[in-house]
C-alpha cells in the first residue's frame, strides 16, 4: 500500500497537512496528487527518466541523473536539485532522514512518501494558488506544463464533494441539497 496513506500520513486520522486546512486546499492537493500519480497507483514515473538527463533546471548535471532522479513519490519529486532539496528540509526535522541523492528510492518510504508532496507543495507556495482556484498556475508548478489540466479540475470536483461527505459521483445531489445555515 501507498505510504502516503499509512499511519505516518499527514492526513491520517484527521492530522492534517501544515497550511493545507481548508476543503479547497486538501481537494486541490488531492487532485494534483492524484493525477500526478494515475489516481494513487503509480509511486514511480512510467517512464524511464532519460528525457531529464542534462537538464540543468532540475539538477541534473552528472550523467544518469534524469534516470537515477526520475519522479518517485504521489507528486513525482523529480531531479537532482529537488533530491538533495527534500533531504535537507528533512533532515531538518530528523537529523537520522536518509540522503535522498545517495538513495532516491528512499523517496519511496514512509513517512517521506508522505511529506515530500507537502514539501514540495509548501515550497511551491501552492495554497496561495488553490485558495484562489488557480488550476493553471498550480499545475504549472507542479508539472510544468499544463499536462491532464481536466483531470486534474474533474478530480478536484470529486475530492470536493468527499470532503463535503458526499459520493464523488453525487454531484446532482450537491446541486440540489438545500442549504443549511
Amino acid at each position: 500500500p501507498c505510504g502516503f496513506w499509512g499511519p505516518f500520513s499527514p492526513l491520517h486520522e484527521g492530522r492534517q497537512a501544515p497550511g493545507i486546512q481548508t476543503p479547497q486546499r486538501q481537494a486541490m492537493f488531492i487532485a494534483q496528487l492524484a493525477h500526478e500519480s494515475g489516481g494513487f497507483r503509480y509511486m514511480e514515473e512510467i517512464a524511464s527518466g532519460a528525457a531529464y538527463e542534462g537538464r540543468a533546471d532540475l539538477g541534473n548535471t552528472q550523467p544518469g541523473d534524469g534516470r537515477r532522479f526520475k519522479g518517485r513519490g504521489p507528486i513525482q519529486l523529480t531531479g537532482r536539485a529537488n533530491y538533495a532539496a527534500f533531504t535537507a528540509w528533512a533532515r531538518s526535522m530528523d537529523p537520522r532522514a536518509p540522503d535522498f541523492v545517495a538513495d532516491p528510492d528512499a523517496v519511496l518510504t514512509d513517512p517521506w512518501e508522505g511529506l515530500a508532496p507537502i514539501w514540495f507543495w509548501d515550497r511551491g507556495d501552492l495554497n496561495r494558488y488553490a485558495d484562489q482556484g488557480d488550476f493553471l498556475t498550480v499545475t504549472r508548478r507542479i508539472n510544468g506544463g499544463t499536462n491532464g489540466l481536466a483531470d486534474r479540475e474533474r478530480r478536484y470536483v470529486q475530492a470536493a464533494l468527499v470532503l463535503l461527505g458526499y459520493s464523488p459521483r453525487e454531484v446532482r445531489r450537491f446541486q440540489t441539497a438545500p442549504e443549511t445555515p
